[in-house]
């Protein structure tokens, strides 16, 4: 029985993976962890075979994640389940531990091969991951978490801090740390080229 959590905060995606899961009789699906810190602290109570991990989370990358995880829990397997196609991310993904990274592009049978794949031991790259992997990468550059994207998505759409404070909810010092930390990940020194990057690589 290959037991599963799912690390995911998009709720379509959550159900649909759920579904059919549960529906193998070789695995049970154990729960589903909507941020990085939600899975750390379901870890410290139970340990699944196998972690579905997607790549752009609300708190934190798959990247960083998935490193934390293999460093404190080396026995569990990590599975990224990702829209996100960029093979620099996919390198990273590996290198921090994945065996394995399917696009939600996927089919059901194929995300289902991926995870008994996974499981055994083995590498897995759905096709279209492979297919990605034979692009040249024209810049390496690190993901967005869910909130930054937010973020810069209203950025690019001619909000200031206050208003996009005032849209999500938060305190606008927040939304000043979000903006500088993007400058600082991406090495650029204002917002215009921030947005450059942002949209040149498809990342808003």
């Amino acid at each position: 029985m290959i037991k599963i959590i799912q690390v995911e905060d998009h709720s379509l995606v959550i159900e649909g993976v759920k579904t059919f899961i549960t529906a193998e009789p070789d695995m049970e699906f154990m729960a589903t962890c909507i941020s990085g810190e939600n899975l750390l602290q379901v870890l410290k109570c139970q340990q699944p075979d196998l972690i579905l991990m997607d790549v752009n989370l609300p708190d934190t990358t798959g990247i960083e994640l998935c490193k934390e995880v293999k460093d404190k829990y080396p026995g569990v397997v990590v599975l990224a389940l990702s829209i996100n196609n960029q093979p620099g991310i996919i390198r990273k993904m590996t290198e921090s531990g994945a065996m394995g990274y399917v696009l939600k592009d996927a089919s059901r049978s194929e995300i289902l091969e991926a995870i008994r794949m996974v499981a055994k031991g083995k590498n897995y790259y759905s096709r279209s991951v492979s297919a990605a992997l034979r692009r040249p990468d024209a810049v390496d550059l690190p993901p967005l978490t869910r909130r930054e994207r937010e973020v810069l998505e209203l950025i690019a759409d001619g909000y200031t801090n206050p208003q996009i404070a005032e849209w999500l909810f938060v305190d606008v010092t927040t939304i000043d740390f979000h903006r500088k930390n993007m400058l600082s990940k991406y090495k650029v020194k204002n917002t215009a080229a921030l947005i450059k990057i942002a949209v040149s690589n498809n990342l808003i």
